[in-house]
């Protein structure tokens, strides 16, 4: 069993994992919760940053293995198990990842996390490929929902309020938001990129498709 002193020190690398692949230092980021697992496999967090690494890379399937073994370590990790839902998403198994938001939803997690999982689901209902599991009209309730929990400081769940008002036909809309999204404060560049290329796309009436 961990000493709390040996936790600290675990956790510490944890979060200086997440740093460093927020920062970008991936291989970084991975020698960190690699090192946090090697020596002990029941700290769950380092599994789950893992998961974020791993989906970074596009190693899908070794993401969803770490984010099940976070979450049978401790069932509470809604990041986690919000992972792997936009992991299935991006894999085409739709179903399944509907379920697992909706799962989530009815969890009522802490607010932050909450906005994340309605924004998520949002973009999900507006984005899918899947014409029979697409729903507009949630997707604007979802992503208004999540943009207030923020209080509208969030650039992402603006624009996915953005692409939701687009699946619904209101591209005056889609074009009112992602200009919000666009004047945030603090907006990366990759960000700012993205919306721009969603801007455009609203300009000719287009939706957005995962």
């Amino acid at each position: 069993m961990a000493t709390p002193q040996r936790m600290r020190a675990a956790m510490k690398l944890v979060t200086d994992a997440q740093d460093l692949l927020e920062k970008g230092d991936v291989p970084g980021a991975k020698r960190s919760v690699d090192a946090v697992i090697h020596n002990d496999p029941t700290i769950w967090p380092a599994f789950y940053v893992r998961a974020q690494i791993f989906a970074s890379q596009g190693k899908y399937e070794l993401a969803i293995q770490d984010c099940n073994e976070a979450l049978r370590q401790y069932r509470g990790c809604v990041e986690a198990a919000l992972l792997r839902a936009n992991i299935n998403a991006h894999l085409g198994k739709y179903t399944e990842a509907l379920k697992e938001f909706n799962s989530l939803v009815a969890l009522h997690p802490r607010a932050v996390t909450l906005a994340r999982v309605l924004s998520d689901r949002a973009w999900f209902y507006a984005t899918c490929p899947n014409a029979s599991l697409r729903n507009g009209q949630q997707a604007v309730k979802d992503a208004k929902a999540a943009c207030s929990i923020m209080i509208w400081k969030d650039e992402h769940m603006i624009d996915t309020l953005a692409v939701a008002y687009a699946e619904v036909g209101d591209f005056n809309s889609a074009v009112q938001y992602v200009s919000q999204a666009l004047a945030v404060k603090g907006i990366s560049p990759n960000g700012a990129k993205l919306f721009q290329k969603h801007l455009a796309l609203f300009q000719q009436n287009k939706p957005i498709r995962l």
